[in-house]
């Protein structure tokens, strides 16, 4: 019967090796700035940025 408890005991020994190999230490902190993606919501419009404020009053005023 003693033979019996020091093969479990071994088993169990084992297994608790294996499980600390496994899950012994946490993964390595992820930084917030690497969670995150950034990426314009739309294609930057180039029609929009022509605009020229002062135009209407050069059309519309002299």
């Amino acid at each position: 019967m003693d033979h019996e408890s020091t093969g479990g005991e071994a088993q169990e020994t084992a297994e608790a090796a294996v499980r600390r190999a496994r899950f012994g230490a946490l993964p390595e902190r992820v930084r917030a700035e690497d969670t995150v993606e950034e990426r314009p919501a739309t294609l930057p419009d180039p029609a929009r940025d022509a605009y020229d404020p002062d135009e209407w009053m050069v059309r519309y005023c002299l």
